[in-house]
């Protein structure tokens, strides 16, 4: 009896793993492969096992050309989908080169052995992109997801790198005690959104340059107290408003677009955001927003193609960083 359940098991095992549709597996090597294990079988229980395995919501096909066999017809991911997880994972600055490699191993898994292969061929794994070299950064994000489930304040040590006068890399580090709200990865990079118990506001800091985080006894500050949300902190919104993570103060700005720029404003402000004709080369726009260096950056990469209308001190501030790099390349060129 031990035996013939080990046999299922290995039978739905071999299929998973070795078999697909241009691949499937024949009695003849289910039975080779199971006598490796060291279990005997005959062709006829062979045929029940994908019988019962079929019958347990397996989807395990028949086929007869060009041989006879069996093939894993569904798994719980396609390849298109495993496909997109690989390339989220090497893209993701946050995870280190090491944890990248162990990922896309584990997620090549989820495919049989052959449909990895002919992935590892399609995948480009960008091997320059910037990478963290934080290992520490999974213990911190599993920690920081206890500390916000259980309502408590974390400490840790804030790294950032800079050059002195001397061109001598360095790094200078900082202790914070926050209360986490929220994890967010936005950008290639994953931040824990919190209020620093020293003001009254919220700020977005980076994961991968956080080190020995300890989660407190103390509870943690009610986001109410630091934000506009009441009974929920709203993700969604709060990253809808900010751009390259960057905090500020809400507010309502109207912006005046080269028409070119529709899809442009869609795509960052999502689809019910009212566009109102202004002449035949322009629309309007009256979007939600947080008054920040990220949000002046990102205005200005549209050029003359975007026109802030209104907040005016708003237009004032990007008017004056035109003129700052202006004068910048002034008599240089």
């Amino acid at each position: 009896m031990q035996n013939s359940k080990l046999k299922t098991l290995f039978i739905y095992n071999f299929l998973d793993k070795f078999s697909d549709d241009e691949h499937p597996l024949s009695t003849t090597d289910l039975i080779s492969m199971l006598a490796d294990k060291g279990i005997k079988c005959e062709r006829k229980s062979i045929y029940a096992d994908i019988a019962a395995l079929n019958e347990i919501g397996c989807d395990i096909v028949t086929v007869t050309s060009p041989k006879r066999g069996f093939f894993m017809a569904t798994r719980t991911f396609e390849i298109p989908e495993v496909m997109l997880l690989i390339d989220a994972v090497s893209s993701a600055g946050f995870i280190t080169p090491k944890k990248t490699e162990s990922l896309i191993e584990k997620l090549e898994t989820l495919v049989s052995v052959e449909q990895a292969k002919t992935m590892k061929s399609q995948v480009y794994v960008d091997t320059n992109c910037a990478k963290c070299d934080n290992e520490e950064i999974y213990i911190i994000i599993d920690r920081l997801n206890s500390a916000i489930t259980e309502n408590k304040k974390v400490k840790f040590i804030y790294r950032r790198r800079s050059v002195d006068v001397q061109n001598r890399k360095k790094h200078t580090e900082k202790t914070f005690t926050v209360s986490p709200y929220a994890l967010i990865w936005r950008d290639d990079h994953y931040y824990l959104v919190c209020n620093n118990q020293k003001y009254d506001n919220l700020m977005n800091l980076r994961i991968d340059r956080m080190k020995k985080l300890e989660i407190l006894d103390e509870n943690s500050r009610h986001f109410s107290e630091v934000s506009h949300y009441k009974e929920k902190f709203d993700e969604q919104d709060y990253v809808s408003k900010r751009f390259n993570m960057f905090s500020g103060d809400e507010c309502k700005v109207t912006l005046k677009c080269n028409i070119q720029l529709q899809e442009e404003m869609l795509d960052r402000f999502g689809k019910n955001i009212p566009l109102t004709a202004v002449d035949g080369s322009h629309f309007e726009t009256t979007v939600s927003a947080t008054m920040s260096d990220g949000f002046v950056s990102w205005l200005m990469q549209y050029g003359d193609g975007v026109e802030v209308t209104s907040p005016k001190n708003l237009a004032k501030i990007v008017r004056d960083k035109a003129k700052s790099i202006y004068n910048i390349y002034k008599g240089k060129l």
